[in-house]
C-alpha cells in the first residue's frame, strides 16, 4: 500500500508538535525529527508528511517512521517481569500466596498482566494498562508464539519433537508446537527443551509433555512476541525500552488493520 503525501488541514493545526512529541516519546532529538520529516520518511495516519509545523494528537494519530508505527502515548506503560516460582499471576490472592502486587510499590502503578503463567512457572511476564496491547499479545486469534525452556524428565529423541510438531490430542483438543528443540545433551536423566508456540490454552506446556511422555520438572517463559527476556534476573523487573515501545505499537496496529480486513472480507 502506497501512501500520500499530506497538506495540513485546519484539523490537523490544533494538537502538540510532532517534533515535540517525537522527542517525548524517545524517538529522536527535535532536531533528528525534522530531518527525518524533510526527507519525507514520517507518515501520519498513512500519509507522509514534510511539514515542520504538523502537529499530532499522539492518543489518536497514527504515526510511522521509515513504516513502523511509533508508540506515542507516554501515558501508557509497559513492564517486563522474570516471575519467579511460587507466585501467583494476579494482584492478591485469597490462599495469601506470593502475588504480583509486591512490584506495584517499585513501579509506582497498578499495571495489569497480560495472560499468565503458572504457579510454579517462571519467566517472562509483560504487565501494562494499556487493554488495546494486552488485547492483541493474549488473545488467541492473533497468534503471538512464546517460546519456553523446559527441563523434563527423561531423554527426549527426534522422535518425540516430531510427534509435538505434528500435533497431539488432549483433553481439550489437538496442540502442535511451532518449534521445539532439544538443548545440549541429556544428563542426570534428564533433557532440556526449547519449545515455541502460540497457544495460550492453561498449563499448555507442562499438559504436552506429560502427554508424550516427559514430565516437566522446570519451566521458563524466555520470549512473548517479539520480546525476549535478556539478562533480567528472576523476580526483577523493568520498563520496555523506546525499541520495544515501537516493537509493540507496529505490532497492534499490524493486528488492527487484519481484523478490519477480515470484517470487511466476511
Amino acid at each position: 500500500m502506497g501512501v500520500r503525501v499530506s497538506t495540513m488541514s485546519n484539523t490537523e493545526q490544533h494538537g502538540e508538535r510532532l517534533q515535540k512529541v517525537l522527542s517525548r516519546a524517545g524517538v529522536a532529538s527535535r532536531r533528528q525529527v525534522e530531518a527525518f520529516l524533510l526527507a519525507g520518511r514520517i507518515a501520519v495516519n498513512g500519509e507522509v508528511v514534510t511539514e515542520l509545523g504538523r502537529r499530532v494528537n499522539p492518543a489518536v494519530d497514527v504515526v510511522a517512521l521509515d513504516g513502523r508505527v511509533l508508540q506515542l502515548d507516554v501515558d501508557r506503560r509497559y513492564v517486563m517481569v522474570n516471575k519467579p516460582a511460587k507466585m501467583v499471576t494476579s494482584m492478591s490472592d485469597e490462599k495469601g500466596r506470593r502475588d504480583l502486587s509486591e512490584f506495584v510499590e517499585d513501579i509506582g502503578e497498578r499495571l495489569f498482566p497480560v495472560g499468565r503463567l503458572d504457579y510454579d512457572t517462571t519467566g517472562l511476564l509483560l504487565l501494562t494498562n494499556d487493554g488495546d496491547a494486552a488485547q492483541v499479545l493474549a488473545h488467541p486469534s492473533f497468534g503471538v508464539e512464546k517460546t519456553y525452556v523446559a527441563t523434563v524428565k527423561g531423554t527426549v529423541t527426534s522422535k518425540t519433537l516430531q510427534e509435538m510438531k505434528s500435533g497431539v490430542e488432549l483433553d481439550d483438543g489437538p496442540i502442535a508446537v511451532d518449534h521445539a528443540v532439544v538443548i545440549g545433551e541429556p544428563r542426570e536423566g534428564k533433557s532440556i527443551v526449547e519449545i515455541t508456540l502460540h497457544s495460550g490454552r492453561n498449563r499448555i506446556v507442562r499438559r504436552l509433555c506429560e502427554h508424550v511422555g516427559h514430565p516437566v520438572i522446570t519451566l521458563q517463559r524466555r520470549r512473548f512476541g517479539p520480546f525476549h527476556l535478556g539478562g533480567l534476573k528472576q523476580g526483577a523487573w523493568r520498563d520496555f525500552t523506546p525499541e520495544e515501545r515501537h516493537q509493540l505499537a507496529t505490532l497492534v496496529e499490524l493486528a488492527k488493520t487484519q481484523s478490519e480486513e477480515g470484517h470487511r472480507g466476511r
